[in-house]
């Protein structure tokens, strides 16, 4: 049990006690949907999704999304690519015991965006983002490395994490930023002045 407490998330509310620079900074305290964010920074933005399939939650999803214990629920995982780089890993997790009302086009989104369905729906509450610097060990690291199909080692990485609420569905997604999302934050300022 000390082996899997080493590969999980430490997380926090306040976004400075995970320590970063302040181009990583910027991307993590965006408080709008990050999908629009990576439109506007890219002249080409994509969600490939990597599945969407029952699964086990880990250890540090569970009670964030009213679980009492580890169980299955329906994930989802995405890489989003700017201009035909990967800049971000998103998963997402649903407890089973939601249902279609709740989250009625989760099923449903194939290649699309989740974050445009959440900021565009009025009956989604957004609960507060939490922060967390991943070793390379977190499970999360393990999934992006094997969806990139190379090596991630040598990198800090940093992720934050919501819950939604839609009517009584509690949905979690968990952003990792990856290191070129850096050098979009660069381009993106140079653009601009």
């Amino acid at each position: 049990m000390v082996g899997v407490h080493l590969r999980l998330g430490k997380w926090h509310r306040k976004l400075a006690a995970v320590g970063t620079d302040a181009a990583m900074r910027d991307w993590l305290a965006t408080r709008g949907s990050l999908t629009a964010r990576l439109v506007a920074a890219s002249g080409t933005f994509r969600v490939r999704r990597l599945h969407q399939k029952a699964a086990p939650c880990s250890f540090e999803e569970a009670a964030p999304i009213g679980l009492a214990r580890r169980e299955r629920v329906w994930e989802r995982e995405v890489m989003l690519c700017c201009d035909g780089v990967p800049v971000v890993f998103g998963h997402t997790v649903v407890p089973m015991s939601a249902t279609a009302s709740d989250w009625p086009l989760f099923s449903a989104l194939g290649e699309r965006s989740l974050g445009t369905t959440l900021f565009h729906d009025p009956r989604v509450v957004r609960g507060p983002l939490e922060f967390a610097r991943l070793r390379g060990s977190h499970p999360l690291l393990a999934r992006a490395r094997a969806a990139l199909g190379g090596n991630l080692d040598g990198h800090v990485f940093h992720a934050r994490r919501c819950v939604y609420r839609r009517h009584q569905g509690l949905l979690m997604v968990t952003e990792v930023f990856l290191p070129a999302v850096v050098k979009l934050a660069a381009a993106t300022t140079k653009n601009t002045t």
